[in-house]
């Protein structure tokens, strides 16, 4: 099999004079994560990692300038590939002692998902290749051998937990769900929110292995509640309060009549 070669992995666009969006572009769009970088006067933010084939941390080292504050929104591969390579590592209490020893699911072949699970992937046009990743970052890459590093948070996060970079202050959500500690970092004074995958604008998974509905159906409830003004996700485009809501009430229609 013939397999294009990178001439850079990662994409970046600058969304305002604050936030960039780090993309991989090389990535299938069920494990291309959104990264976030925020610039703060004392301090960056840094909002999920992406999936470590390529060092983050070297290729956009020019937007690194001060110290980098990494948070993990959960500790899905997709999500902290990366993280290992910054000095502040945030992580949910309820998934700090997976990052710290990780042996969560996580490859780059389509072979290794259960059959059931990929046949409803690529039923809404998603992994139809046998690999998840449409390029090598190099001529010798081995995608078999693709492994997450596991590293101990710095700091473990709870509800109500503040991120403070100096002019800007985030506070932590605990959104379960999707996994046990998925969190959003709500921005109060502007109505940011960095969701994860909490809710993004895209086919939202909630039967993975540590998934709940339950607890899913819950969080949706809380967002809606949110006086969001934009919400910037774990995958898919950014998107303001209307679009929440139409989210989040297509979701309930969908689950809360099976969970009565």
């Amino acid at each position: 099999m013939t397999v294009a070669i990178a001439d850079r992995w990662f994409e970046r666009r600058r969304v305002d004079d604050d936030i960039t969006l780090l993309w991989e572009p090389h990535v299938d769009r069920l494990i291309r994560c959104n990264i976030w970088h925020v610039r703060g006067r004392d301090r960056d933010l840094l909002v999920d990692t992406g999936l470590g084939i390529v060092s983050l941390a070297e290729a956009a080292r020019d937007l690194f300038g001060k110290q980098v504050v990494a948070v993990a929104t959960h500790t899905h591969y997709d999500h902290v590939g990366s993280l290992h390579e910054f000095a502040i590592r945030l992580v949910h209490r309820a998934e700090a002692a997976m990052m710290a020893d990780f042996t969560d699911f996580a490859t780059l072949r389509t072979a290794d998902l259960d059959p059931d699970i990929l046949a409803g992937l690529r039923a809404i046009g998603l992994a139809e290749a046998e690999e998840l990743i449409t390029a090598y970052p190099d001529p010798d890459y081995d995608p078999a051998a693709y492994r997450v590093r596991s590293v101990t948070p710095t700091r473990i996060v709870e509800e109500g937990d503040a991120i403070d970079l100096g002019d800007r202050r985030f506070e932590v959500l605990h959104l379960p769900g999707h996994s046990p500690g998925s969190i959003g970092l709500w921005e109060a004074a502007t109505g940011i929110l960095f969701s994860g995958d909490a809710i993004y604008d895209g086919p939202l998974l909630d039967q993975l292995a540590r998934s709940n509905i339950a607890d899913y159906i819950a969080t949706m409830r809380r967002l809606r509640e949110l006086p969001v003004r934009v919400v910037h996700a774990g995958h898919d485009p950014s998107f303001g309060r209307a679009r929440l809501i139409e989210l989040v009430d297509a979701y309930l229609a969908r689950r809360e009549p099976a969970a009565a």
